[in-house]
């Protein structure tokens, strides 16, 4: 047992020479050379045998430790662990000394050898020296390469996802798609319409019909009020009413977008129809009128665009019909109503229904700026006839009263509205010379031509500004316009244009009156009406 002891010290003592070696960069054999020869080496185990016995200090300090502390070290990279293997050698080398007797007691050959333990102490000297060494095992700190996971960081540089924050920038470009918008202020008119546009209104024709078709005036009564409702009115593109004698006003409505299969009742023509004729290069369809001014027309450059029972058109041909179920609540001269669709084919018969363009108004969506607000617009004609216009916000329309009561379309049941009201301040002259000497008759010429002021309401506003006929040529309609030649911009859809001889026969206002209160004290208010007779 003592021999398998002393063997297993050998080799461990080798096992520390050899990486003391290993440590120092020095051969074994040179280092073991000084020692002397092998049996003192082997003797030099001796005092191990001890380690039989638990409590020999011996075993607490065994030259092990010192490399298997090496080893630890080498492992833990404690650098403090061979500082306390050396202090444990030197306690072992004290211990040795106060138990050497023991030990010659067992191996009496070798107390003359004890100097070897000064060789032991080289060879606890070698285990200081490996623990210094040991530092060499900061080779192991290649763990601190792992530093290398700093490259980790270069995913901190993922702040290339703040590349990803630029993609987000482009969603506001796709805002100025939202500002493109703004160039729908650029307006239509007043002498270029993109194609398909309806000069009369600033929107889309509704079909290739109304494409095709020459625009279409229809003469329509409007006095006595046993005239009201009319029928149709709503669905022209265009109204001018004007005084047609004595304060009496009558429409030139303008068709072109719908076609009505019944509108009136239809009255006669003045000399104002002439002038319209030629501004929207139109069909005129009238009744009838005075012989002087039948004659005008019928003279006229324009007189294949004239359609009139006075003429010949009638019922089955033109689409004039009487409504015989009127003639017991109205004159005969108010029941005479028409097809427009048959008037437009009447003029496809004689070849002038050509869909010309009339150039004038212009359009945008957007109002002009400088507006005054303007709810409430009251007209008045000499006290027998007058016209109110109420702005209705919640659909953007100006909706008709006439002699303080709600004037209805009874085509569609809704009461007469437009998109844009306009008063346009005309002179007005009268023409006896028309008729022979002594006749006590005469005509009223609405002087339309050159320019003069206007008023220009939409969206709840009204603009101060003029009307303006360039020329006397077909086509050429009339132009809203400032001071400076800017065009005042109408809102695309119907207008309607009231003729009066000053601006002061109207009254402009930001406070609505209060019209159902006007209506019922009218309605429990009896008056008598006078109707005037007409034979035109």
């Amino acid at each position: 047992m003592r021999r398998i002891l002393g063997s297993l010290f050998i080799i461990l003592s080798l096992t520390s020479l050899f990486w003391s070696s290993a440590v120092t960069g020095q051969s074994i054999f040179a280092t073991n050379t000084p020692v002397g020869d092998t049996n003192n080496s082997v003797e030099q185990p001796a005092p191990n045998t001890p380690t039989t016995e638990p409590d020999n200090p011996v075993n607490q300090s065994a030259p092990n430790t010192p490399t298997e502390s090496a080893d630890t070290a080498t492992d833990q990279l404690a650098p403090n662990t061979p500082t306390e293997s050396a202090e444990e050698t030197e306690e072992d080398n004290s211990d040795n000394d106060t138990n050497s007797n023991s030990f010659t007691t067992n191996t009496p050959e070798l107390p003359s050898e004890t100097p070897t333990p000064t060789e032991t102490a080289t060879a606890s000297n070698t285990p200081t020296n490996t623990p210094t060494h040991t530092v060499t095992p900061s080779p192991t700190v290649t763990p601190s390469l792992t530093v290398t996971p700093s490259p980790t960081i270069t995913p901190s540089n993922t702040p290339t996802p703040t590349e990803t924050f630029t993609p987000t920038f482009t969603p506001t470009a796709t805002f100025t798609p939202t500002n493109t918008p703004t160039p729908t202020p650029t307006p239509i008119g007043p002498f270029f319409y993109p194609e398909g546009i309806n000069p009369l209104t600033g929107q889309m024709y509704p079909n290739e019909e109304a494409v095709a078709r020459r625009n279409l005036i229809v003469k329509i009564s409007n006095f006595p009020p046993v005239v009201r409702p009319q029928h149709g009115v709503n669905e022209a593109d265009i109204v001018f009413e004007y005084e047609a004698e004595g304060g009496v006003t009558r429409f030139a409505a303008i068709y072109r977008n719908n076609a009505p299969e019944r509108v009136g009742s239809i009255r006669s023509a003045r000399l104002l129809d002439m002038e319209l004729v030629t501004m929207y290069e139109a069909l005129l369809a009238y009744s009838g009128t005075s012989e002087p001014i039948q004659e005008l027309l019928l003279d006229s450059d324009f007189k294949f665009q004239l359609i009139s029972p006075s003429i010949g058109d009638n019922c089955e041909n033109a689409g004039f019909c009487r409504d015989n179920s009127l003639i017991d609540e109205r004159a005969f001269e108010h029941t005479l109503f028409g097809d427009t669709t048959k008037m437009w084919e009447v003029a496809t018969r004689r070849n002038v229904n050509t869909g010309y363009r009339a150039l004038g108004f212009a359009f945008n969506d957007e109002p002009s700026e400088g507006g005054t607000p303007a709810t409430d617009i009251f007209i008045n004609w000499f006290g027998q006839t007058d016209a109110r216009w109420q702005f209705d916000e919640e659909t953007g329309r100006y909706l008709r009263y006439t002699d303080s009561i709600a004037h209805f379309d009874a085509a569609d049941g809704e009461q007469l509205w437009t998109d844009n009201l306009v008063i346009l301040e005309v002179p007005h002259n009268r023409r006896p010379d028309l008729f022979a000497p002594g006749v006590n008759y005469e005509s009223l010429e609405v002087a339309l031509w050159d320019q003069g002021r206007a008023y220009v309401i939409r969206d709840g506003e009204y603009y101060v500004g003029f009307w303006r006929r360039r020329n006397m040529e077909p086509g050429e309609a009339l132009q809203l316009i400032f001071g400076d030649n800017t065009p005042i911009m109408l809102k695309p859809g119907r207008t309607w244009l009231a003729v009066t001889r000053f601006l002061g026969d109207s009254l402009i206002s930001d406070e609505l009156l209060d019209m159902p209160a006007t209506m019922t004290a009218i309605a429990q208010t009896p008056t008598l009406t006078p109707i005037p007779q007409s034979s035109d």
